[in-house]
């Protein structure tokens, strides 16, 4: 797998975490910990496809 396809799945699962984390946030569960993980997920997923894409 290139990085840039790596980057896309990293991606593809950090953005459905996050959304997850900022709905417990607000619901009883663990939010925080949900959130900041989608959040380094995300995060690093679209700075893998960035930097694929030089």
């Amino acid at each position: 797998m290139s990085e840039r396809q790596i980057g896309k799945v990293l991606a593809v699962i950090g953005a459905p975490l996050t959304l997850a984390g900022m709905a417990v946030y607000f619901l009883p569960g663990p939010g925080v910990p949900v959130l900041i993980i989608g959040l380094a997920l995300l995060i690093t997923g679209l700075v893998m496809t960035a930097a694929g894409r030089r």
